[in-house]
């Protein structure tokens, strides 16, 4: 079963999936032991995920596990249309295309999910929304799922609060080696290499404007700082904003922010972060870009209805001439910077955090008695990741770069921890 662009380019995506084979150490063992153990023996999986090389790896490993792979993407300008072909090729069910519409976007969604998938996999929350919007009747078959994003986890997060979540969903991106590498360290060079290649502009010497301060605006931030930037943060939070100071930035709200700047990279997952009233006090030639996984951060929308001209720039930027005579320009229409002019995140950050959604997974199907067996209370359906296999995650990667840590000994044990 298969719903893409064109099958026959999955020569070149086939390349891009042995390429990142190559740079993941983590899932290359977990693929070998998955293919020996056949944990998702008769599963069905359905995944909604950046459709690119690494994620199509994280299929394959699954799917050597033993699961039946249904996949999709969760965004339509990150899919690759060679990396879909590659996947059907090798005999998964794929539902994406790069560009997709939205009402193409969420037709492929619903493809992954009238099949009545036992794990969920997913990034942003549709996948989990639309199951329990369209599909109640086969939520009994669900035996969980594992979300990706920060922005997934506050949907998730507010469902349960609701008590409308009806059944279990590990929080991945809670997980340490998830947030602390991933958001930080793969957001904050993806970004960069997203503007950098789509603008072929410098960096050093520009004001750049990060709007939110969490573990991807900190990658984001010290990223532009590295590459020559000053930088400005904004900030809801007054305990992240007193972070972002004592990081060495400077710290201001964005209708301030808006008259310095001349590139604004915004990663709160929050709407109507830039509005019309930045838009006018805006340098001419200012640069807006959104790293948030949903395309609300800027608003787009307003800046056409104010625009008098709009007109491509370069391939990937749109420009807007204001009536005042200021022209600002936004990279890939306000959609994923990192994702829509680029591959994403390096293989080797997604490799920590893919390999925690495949633990996860398995994890989930290992303790399916226990779960099934649980009453699914409304308001209990969020879970962290086991501590056990965010530690697990570490190991394997420093036993992979040649590391060796320290362990307790008894004394010391029973000194910190009382046992």
């Amino acid at each position: 079963m298969h719903d893409i662009r064109n099958p026959e380019l999955w020569p070149s995506g086939a390349l891009k999936i042995e390429w990142v084979r190559h740079h993941m150490p983590l899932l290359s063992g977990l693929e070998a032991e998955f293919r020996s153990e056949q944990p998702f023996a008769g599963c069905r999986i359905a995944l909604s995920v950046h459709l690119e090389a690494k994620t199509a790896y994280l299929c394959k490993v699954l799917a050597a596990g033993g699961a039946q792979m249904y996949i999709t993407g969760s965004n339509p300008l990150s899919t690759q249309d060679d990396v879909a072909a590659a996947l059907v090729h090798d005999g998964l069910n794929v539902f994406a295309w790069h560009g997709a519409t939205p009402s193409e976007y969420e037709a492929h969604i619903r493809r992954v999910l009238e099949i009545g998938p036992n794990i969920i996999i997913d990034d942003g929350g549709d996948l989990v929304a639309l199951m329990h919007s369209e599909y109640p009747q086969l939520i009994p078959g669900v035996i969980g799922g594992c979300e990706e994003t920060t922005t997934g986890i506050l949907r998730l997060l507010a469902m349960d609060r609701a008590r409308q979540l009806r059944f279990p969903m590990m929080l991945v991106n809670n997980a340490d080696c998830k947030h602390l590498f991933d958001n930080r360290y793969g957001t904050g060079q993806s970004v960069w290499d997203g503007i950098n290649r789509t603008t072929n502009l410098i960096v050093a010497g520009k004001t750049v404007v990060v709007a939110g301060y969490g573990w991807c605006g900190k990658g984001v931030a010290m990223r532009a700082k590295g590459l020559g930037a000053k930088v400005v943060v904004t900030e809801v939070d007054p305990i992240k904003a007193m972070e972002a100071v004592m990081d060495g930035f400077t710290v201001m709200p964005m209708k301030e922010a808006a008259r310095v700047g001349d590139l604004f990279v915004t990663v709160t997952g929050c709407a109507g972060v830039i509005t019309r009233a930045h838009f006018l006090a805006m340098k001419d030639g200012a640069i807006l870009c959104n790293a948030g996984h949903f395309d609300v951060e800027v608003d787009v929308a307003a800046l056409r209805e104010m625009a008098v001209e709009t007109a491509p720039a370069r391939n990937n930027i749109m420009g807007y001439r204001l009536e005042n005579g200021h022209k600002l320009y936004v990279i890939a229409e306000g959609r994923l910077v990192n994702l829509a002019a680029g591959d994403g995140h390096p293989a080797e950050i997604m490799d920590m955090s893919f390999a925690i959604q495949a633990l996860s997974a398995r994890y989930l199907v290992q303790h399916k008695d226990d779960l099934v067996a649980l009453p699914r209370t409304p308001g209990a359906m969020t879970h962290d990741v086991p501590r056990e296999i965010d530690q697990e995650v570490a190991r394997r990667l420093l036993a992979y770069w040649g590391c060796a840590i320290d362990t307790l000994t008894p004394a010391q044990h029973k000194y910190l921890y009382g046992e």
